[in-house]
């Protein structure tokens, strides 16, 4: 197998996306990922994370890019977190991106870099592979950044969707037995 392939592999699981961690990890050494982008196979899109070009793009790519353009350990939240599974409508122009650590790199201006040392480790999921905050912390940290019935709207249609259960929407909206 070639590294190219070994590359197209990895990207194929991360919606595009492939990081000179990654690669290392497979065996690929960081001076042939910057080869391989040289000659055109990987697009760089920041500081040691590229795009397979071989690998076709979706609406995860942007956001999986992201999370790992600011590095180990960051997290998507708050509205990328219920964009990203479809609900509400918000259409964010820059992707929410928190971490715990400081990010020294310079980030795209699509990008919203903030620090969370407020978020514990049990709020934190993966939604297809992409490190996320759980719904019902990314609803809890919307709540007053938002019109209270649309808050109230989303809470229901993440019930609706199975994505939070009664107790959390209890929990979230002060209800008792909520069906």
């Amino acid at each position: 197998m070639s590294y190219r392939h070994d590359l197209w592999e990895i990207a194929a699981e991360q919606h595009g996306v492939v990081t000179i961690a990654d690669a290392e990890d497979a065996g690929v050494p960081a001076v042939e990922v910057r080869k391989l982008a040289h000659r055109g196979a990987l697009r760089a899109y920041g500081k040691g994370v590229y795009i397979h070009r071989s690998v076709p793009t979706t609406d995860l790519t942007e956001p999986a890019a992201a999370a790992a353009l600011a590095g180990d350990g960051a997290f998507l939240d708050r509205e990328t977190v219920l964009d990203l599974l479809g609900l509400g409508q918000f259409n964010p122009h820059r992707i929410r991106v928190a971490t715990r650590r400081r990010v020294r790199r310079a980030l795209p201006e699509w990008v919203d870099l903030e620090t969370r040392v407020d978020v514990p480790e049990e709020d934190l999921t993966h939604y297809e592979g992409i490190p996320v905050t759980t719904v019902r912390r990314a609803l809890v940290d919307v709540h007053k950044r938002m019109p209270l019935e649309r808050w109230k709207t989303l809470v229901e249609q993440a019930h609706q969707r199975e994505m939070i259960d009664n107790h959390d929407v209890a929990n979230l909206t002060g209800q008792q037995g909520v069906a």
